[in-house]
């Protein structure tokens, strides 16, 4: 299986290029096979690499080609390559085209390091899920869909607190049930989401407070303990299998 997803970044800003190079390689199992400034360099790249890229970072406003054309270009002759948008354009019209013409994430300018991050944890877990997959059953599909989404809080998004991101609290709560998660402090969260420490701790008091994880000390060789935390049935199932 492969664990390893090269990036093609389209952008014509090379100092926002190598921002969002960054960002790409802060995520495990990315890496960045080129940046390209045009329509011909990009076109260039697809037709002479060895290596196509799985994931491309396309903004909209490209100095050799009008509107949509290059998305076209790429939706068109490369179909198994997958196109995120990073762009400064929130025109409707913009977002659905693109959204009909199967992208898979659609990023406003200036996207920030938590935000890049939870597009390409998404990416990589959909990813792996049709590579451990030979045929779909309507659960299965329904999940990809997101029909039945793993369920973070008790009530709709739009009650979380200020500071508390839907999406980055699904991408917390599904790390913590289904990478083997035994316990995380925050400093491992942080490093994992790319976000900051304080960040990842608000986070995970919030699903203290909602009664979705617990926590236990964690005691080093030197120092205060630190707080662990550990989903809920994760922490009832060790306790059980001690006694």
């Amino acid at each position: 299986m492969n664990d390893q997803f090269g990036v093609l970044i389209i952008e014509d800003d090379f100092r926002i290029a190598d921002i969002h190079r960054q960002f790409v390689e802060k995520v495990e199992g990315f890496f960045v096979l080129d940046r390209v400034k045009t329509a011909e360099e990009a076109l260039d790249f697809l037709r002479t690499t060895e290596t196509e890229p799985d994931l491309v970072l396309l903004d909209i406003y490209i100095p050799d080609v009008k509107g949509l054309d290059l998305f076209w270009q790429l939706r068109t002759a490369y179909h198994e390559v997958d196109i995120v948008i990073v762009t400064a354009a929130m025109e409707v019209a913009i977002i659905e085209a693109t959204k009909r013409g199967g992208i898979f994430d659609y990023l406003v300018k200036p996207a920030d390091a938590s935000r890049f991050a939870s597009t390409l944890t998404r990416y990589k877990r959909q990813r792996e899920f049709f590579m451990s997959k030979e045929v779909m059953n309507q659960k299965d599909i329904d999940s990809l869909m997101g029909v039945n989404k793993l369920p973070v809080t008790g009530g709709a998004s739009d009650s979380l607190p200020k500071g508390i991101d839907p999406i980055t609290l699904e991408e917390i709560t599904y790390l913590l049930a289904h990478e083997n998660v035994q316990g995380i402090t925050a400093v491992e969260l942080s490093k994992k989401i790319g976000t900051s420490r304080s960040t990842a701790r608000r986070y995970l008091e919030y699903l203290v407070s909602v009664k979705k994880i617990r926590t236990t000390l964690l005691y080093g060789n030197v120092g205060r303990p630190e707080r662990q935390y550990i989903l809920r049935e994760t922490y009832e199932q060790n306790d059980q299998n001690r006694n």
